[in-house]
């Protein structure tokens, strides 16, 4: 009888398992790359480097009409620098014309961190491959261009049916580790225009004894084979001297389908008057056939954080495939 009991109880389980399965989609998609970097006056070491990566994907719908989707991204890269096995892991409730709501586990990030830069680029922006450079400001660090919170367990919604071409969106990053007290911010974005977005983003960043609050402002527009931006946003720490100012611009070009280049430009105002602008310039293009992307670019940075006499020059070049 008992033998009976497990057989039909083993059936039901594999039953279960069997339906639950087939009302889901279930999507794997995966990316390799190979890139060699270097820097002026630096000492890199070996500048050759592979990253890989595979994600899961799986959505279904709920009786009651809410869409969740389930990602879970695995990247080599962060086994070996943060020994973690997941990029990024995230559950999106996508509730229809009331937004969706995410909620990252790991790899997540705020809506001012996401519009740091989105000035158009083939490639890099201005102040990447240049170590350094590419820092943001965050609570007594007034050294980068503004950011935001971003990382593990925090909220993210948005909301892009309140009129044609106008999203809404928000984030939520709670306290504790790396939080002393929590975070939030919210922008608004309108594409209502063919060709043209018009954005904007203000919060607070409290991962430190001294609070920031930030502002940020994009356009980007574009004309046939022709993309430009500018972007400005501002840093305003509790801390007495420690605000920034970022402004950046970008044109890139549409070679023709497969071949795009850009050319970047952007500087960090400093509040502090012993340090310099932060001036930084870039040129990237970037070549695509079929999953291949090849890419390369050029980036040269005058006083590096605020300092007159550290001034570098750094370049990347990958080739990546999708699957």
């Amino acid at each position: 009888m008992n033998n009976l009991k497990k057989v039909g109880l083993t059936a039901l389980a594999g039953a279960l398992v069997s339906v639950s399965a087939n009302a889901a989609d279930v999507a794997v998609s995966g990316g390799a790359s190979i890139s060699f970097a270097g820097e002026e006056k630096q000492t890199t070491g070996n500048g050759w480097s592979m990253n890989d990566g595979i994600t899961f994907t799986m959505s279904g719908e709920m009786d009651n009409g809410v869409n969740v989707t389930v990602v879970q991204a695995l990247n080599n890269d962060d086994v070996q620098t943060g020994h973690r096995v997941f990029d990024t892991q995230s559950i999106a409730l996508d509730m229809g014309d009331t937004g969706t709501l995410t909620f990252f586990g790991t790899g997540g990030s705020s809506v001012l961190d996401a519009i740091d830069d989105v000035t158009p680029t083939a490639g890099e922006e201005s102040w990447d491959d240049v170590n350094g450079a590419d820092q943001a400001t965050s609570g007594t660090a007034a050294i980068g261009r503004p950011g935001g919170t971003g990382g593990s367990n925090m909220f993210h919604y948005s909301n892009g049916s309140l009129m044609d071409g106008l999203t809404v969106s928000a984030s939520y990053t709670p306290s504790g580790t790396g939080e002393v007290e929590s975070s939030s911010d919210y922008g608004i974005a309108y594409t209502g225009v063919d060709g043209l977005t018009i954005g904007a983003g203000a919060g607070e960043d409290n991962s430190a004894a001294a609070s920031i609050d930030i502002t940020n402002m994009y356009v980007t527009y574009t004309m046939d084979a022709f993309s430009v931006g500018y972007q400005a946003s501002e840093a305003d720490s509790e801390t007495a001297n420690y605000d920034t100012d970022f402004t950046a611009i970008g044109i890139s070009y549409a070679v023709n389908e497969d071949m795009s280049v850009s050319y970047n430009m952007s500087t960090i105002e400093y509040e502090d008057s012993t340090k310099s602008d932060q001036e930084a310039t870039g040129v990237s293009v970037s070549y695509t056939m079929g999953s291949m992307t090849l890419s390369a670019n050029a980036n040269s940075v005058d006083n590096i954080k605020g300092s007159a006499a550290d001034n570098r020059s750094g370049y990347g070049m990958s080739l990546a495939f999708a699957f």
